[in-house]
């Protein structure tokens, strides 16, 4: 159905008045039963006054005088002011040329003068509501031109007004998300800053110290200059994890982390990041070990990625578990997903730290260096990688009783 373009205010205008003056002379006819010479000189009457109205008001309007008004409580008073004179105007004009008596005439201007004037007052004092209303709006405007986000309006009835403070409300709102995201980034760019300050500087400066005094013939000893030599390699590739860590979270931060999925065992990818930890794990003194309950394989994954997590999630596991203590992998079969668990025996995360371990750069121990706590990426980037697959990764952790991380991939069922 074609949309009809609206029809213009002033012949809006004109069409309420010839309305008006058709419904009256019904009336007239319809009452009275007059003569047809008395309907016409009604006729005759009412239109002349119509006119006249319709030009007074139709001036007012083009003249733009509410817009000249100081406030809306003295424009809606003109408004009320005008309908009552224009009222008056039309009535006693008809009444005059058609009252026989002088006593009727006199006593009807006293009652029109009565009824514009009460009605004047009425509409005063009840467009304090509408007032009122645009006042609380402006004042809340203020606010939140000062700053105030969290200012909101109370949303009463449901004319323009309450639509306006609806569009004002939601506006603030988003104002407010804006703001909050704006402070995450800036906090983001300081944990950044501070984190390149060390965990980038520290071994460049490492690497540097160690390239000078090999470039200046300080170390001659073989087996010195081969610990120099192992010790820059440690710091390169330290710096090398560093730099595709950033990579990471710069693709998820853009939403581009491309998974290049496949159906692939995750019982031989548990058992590669076992095997390729048990060496540390034996230094540490660790038992680790790992279980895959039937029924899991095959996965639908991107395996080096999901790779990547379990590398994360047993790493950090081996890093806080002391010398007697153990880790363990865990995968089940659930009814919509499939579970993985890590557990360890370590020392725990502080309740006041749980809720914090997945964000980035977050690091519970704020002195840990880069070889006892990581970078603070590890655990965001597992989530990423997880959420991106369409699972979920949750932690549990008592302190001094262990931690255990879990995540849960789709089924196999569910590509």
């Amino acid at each position: 159905m074609p949309h009809l373009p609206p029809i213009p205010l002033p012949f809006r205008y004109a069409l309420g008045i010839v309305t008006i003056v058709v419904v009256s002379l019904a009336l007239f006819y319809w009452l009275l039963r007059p003569p047809m010479s008395d309907l016409g000189r009604m006729a005759q009457f009412l239109s002349i006054t119509a006119v006249i109205s319709a030009i007074a008001g139709f001036a007012a309007y083009r003249l733009g005088w509410m817009e000249r008004s100081p406030s809306l409580r003295l424009t809606l008073l003109g408004i009320y002011a005008l309908a009552s004179v224009l009222a008056f105007f039309n009535v006693w004009i008809t009444a005059r040329l058609m009252f026989a008596s002088q006593h009727d005439l006199m006593l009807a201007t006293v009652l029109l003068i009565f009824a514009g004037g009460i009605a004047m007052v009425l509409g005063y004092f009840l467009s304090s509501a509408i007032t009122h209303r645009i006042r609380a709006l402006d004042q809340a405007a203020r606010q939140l031109q000062h700053g105030n986000l969290e200012v909101r309006l109370p949303v009463r009835g449901s004319d323009e007004l309450a639509a306006l403070a609806t569009t004002f409300n939601q506006t603030a709102a988003r104002l407010q998300d804006a703001a909050e995201k704006q402070r995450e980034l800036e906090t983001l760019r300081r944990d950044l800053i501070a984190w390149a300050g060390h965990d980038l500087q520290t071994p460049l400066a490492s690497v540097r110290a160690i390239v000078e005094a090999l470039a200046d013939g300080l170390v001659d000893d073989p087996e010195t200059t081969q610990r120099y030599l192992r010790t820059a390699q440690r710091d390169i590739k330290n710096l090398s994890l560093l730099i595709d860590d950033l990579f990471q979270m710069a693709q998820l931060d853009a939403g581009g982390l491309q998974l290049d999925r496949e159906t692939a065992s995750l019982s031989d990818l548990i058992s590669d990041t076992l095997e390729s930890f048990s060496e540390l794990a034996s230094r540490q003194g660790v038992t680790l070990s790992g279980a895959v309950e039937p029924g899991v394989d095959l996965v639908s994954m991107d395996v080096q990625r999901i790779g990547r997590v379990l590398n994360n999630l047993v790493g950090n596991a081996l890093r806080h578990t002391p010398a007697g203590g153990a880790v363990s992998v865990r995968a089940s079969l659930d009814p919509q997903a499939i579970a993985v668990e890590i557990r360890d025996t370590g020392e725990g995360i502080l309740p006041e730290d749980l809720p914090h371990v997945f964000e980035r750069f977050y690091r519970a121990e704020k002195s840990r260096s880069r070889q006892t706590g990581g970078a603070g990426l590890g655990l965001a980037i597992a989530k990423g990688i997880i959420e991106a697959h369409g699972g979920q990764i949750g932690v549990e952790s008592l302190p001094g009783k262990g931690t255990r991380f879990y995540f849960a991939l789709p089924s196999k069922t569910d590509e």
